[in-house]
């Protein structure tokens, strides 16, 4: 197996191997944690397989959203209402267009279950509420709004429960030891009491298939040597995105090409390709989640305008919404407007992200000084102010849907903080799978003893994205593939003795 552009090879043409396991989980994040987990109570000796030095993967570096919702404990006991139903109709209208709703459902309607099991597993949530806007919360807050489920356009039709669910952590410090390093200690160390072993920088390279076109093994590299692992019953790819991989984001997501963020350089796709190797479904490759680079204590108290000098979004929605908005739709073109009070307000106010508390890029008395200082199209930005604060005195936002809360008129002095090209962004399409967590070969059939959650498969975003939906649907799903894999190992052991009793 020296050559590395090799994705899957034969089982037949390996004399020795290295290590062997009932389930092979390919990656030691979220997904393949929960899947080793499950896979161990199932019963089955599992080994993961990590090419970093440690467990983690981009989990242990998020902020530790998981989203949670339909009535969780911890929803229940901050005294906000959520109902199963809703949830759904939420995720199906902001994850889309053409959402797997089997998986939407499923999640839904397991949703109070896996939080529980969360729980059990070691998982904190503090009982405690975050209400302002931002992209987490800056303390050890267990819950928040995290998708734009309290802004317009779903409010007005959809009734809004925070469903962000933040493993407690104090003095945390996000992308060293933030939420999501609460939440994968304590489910690396629920794994190693049930027996799961690990082998760390191991590089996953392909697949072992025998005769039958099964999934029996994998082949690795580990420091330039070939690896060969046996998995007896299956194989569960848990390894993330595609992020990193600049020809596959070039030929399938090519907006954010150069802009990788809230990912880490082991994205590289291989899982992905090695699925495709023996004939694999993908699903929504073109689909990202975008970050937008300000922070959103001044977005709310100001208004986001194009290079036209129009309004184009609601402000105080969640800001990935935002970052979509304006790289799919607006050429990546954006500014934010603000009066000097809503300024100084918001550079004052306590949030998890201060480095994005942007200082303005330009000043001005009025806003046709402002305009021609932002090279704006003459008039342009003068009409959106003025009819924004028409309305804004009484306190609406007819136009948009803005909360009330953060409307109020532009008065005084005005400055504006360029924010174009202040995007970046994450891949959310994959491999194709069911709701067992199965690979689905592109007949649409089950490819046998092969297994994939988190990142590396189209899970239930997309194209639109909640704060939580990774975290939330790798371990979800990683669970599942677990389940799945010691399972289907069970079955496929049975066929072979009975084939072998009838020869």
């Amino acid at each position: 197996m020296s050559d590395t552009s090799t994705f899957n090879i034969s089982a037949s043409s390996i004399s020795t191997w290295d290590f062997e396991a009932d389930v092979v989980v390919a990656g030691y994040g979220i997904a393949g944690a929960t899947a080793a987990i499950e896979a161990a109570r199932a019963g089955a000796e599992v080994l993961v397989l990590e090419r970093s030095g440690g467990w983690g993967g981009a989990a242990s570096m998020a902020g530790g959203f998981i989203y949670l919702g339909g009535g969780t404990p911890l929803q229940q006991a901050l005294g906000f209402e959520d109902t199963v139903e809703n949830m759904k109709d939420f995720m199906k209208a902001a994850l889309g267009p053409g959402t797997d709703d089997a998986k939407i459902d499923a999640y839904c309607e397991g949703s109070v279950e896996h939080y529980n099991w969360l729980v059990d597993a070691g998982v904190v949530f503090k009982e405690s509420f975050w209400g302002q806007p931002g992209w987490e919360p800056p303390y050890d807050d267990g819950l928040m709004y995290s998708g734009g489920e309290n802004a317009a356009p779903f409010s007005a039709s959809i009734p809004p429960a925070p469903r962000g669910h933040v493993p407690q952590m104090s003095g945390k410090k996000t992308g060293e030891q933030g939420g999501g390093y609460m939440l994968m200690k304590p489910l690396v160390e629920t794994a190693q009491a049930l027996g799961v072993r690990a082998e760390y920088d191991l590089r996953v390279q392909a697949l072992v298939i025998d005769e039958a076109g099964r999934v029996v093994g994998i082949g690795a590299k580990r420091y330039g040597e070939d690896v060969y692992v046996k998995a007896r019953r299956g194989v569960v790819l848990a390894m993330g995105s595609f992020a990193y991989n600049e020809e596959m984001v070039r030929a399938n997501a090519p907006r954010i090409l150069g802009r990788p963020a809230a990912s880490i350089e082991a994205h590289d796709g291989r899982a992905i390709q090695m699925g495709q190797s023996i004939g694999a479904a993908t699903a929504h490759m073109d689909a990202t989640e975008v970050a937008f680079f300000c922070d959103p204590q001044l977005l709310v108290r100001g208004i986001l305008v194009n290079g036209r000098g129009q309004r184009y979004i609601t402000e105080d929605t969640y800001p990935g919404r935002i970052g979509q908005a304006t790289l799919f739709h607006q050429e990546n073109q954006s500014f934010l407007v603000i009066d000097e009070q809503s300024f100084e307000e918001g550079s004052a106010s306590e949030t998890s992200s201060p480095e994005l508390l942007m200082q303005p890029t330009w000043v001005a008395e009025s806003a046709a000084e402002l305009e021609a200082e932002m090279g704006l199209p003459a008039g342009s930005l003068q009409a959106t102010i003025e009819q924004y604060n028409r309305f804004a005195v009484q306190g609406t936002d007819p136009l948009l849907g803005k909360n009330p809360k953060w409307v109020k008129p532009l008065q005084g002095a005005l400055a504006a903080i360029d924010l174009r090209r202040r995007t970046g962004g994450f891949t959310l399409g994959g491999l194709k799978t069911d709701t067992d967590s199965r690979v689905l070969h592109v007949s649409g059939e089950p490819i046998p003893g092969l297994f994939a959650a988190g990142r590396c498969t189209s899970g239930v975003c997309a194209g639109g994205y909640a704060s939580g939906t990774s975290l939330g649907d790798g371990s979800f799903f990683g669970r599942r593939a677990g389940i799945s894999a010691a399972q289907e190992a069970s079955v496929h052991n049975g066929l072979a003795a009975a084939q072998g009793a009838s020869a």
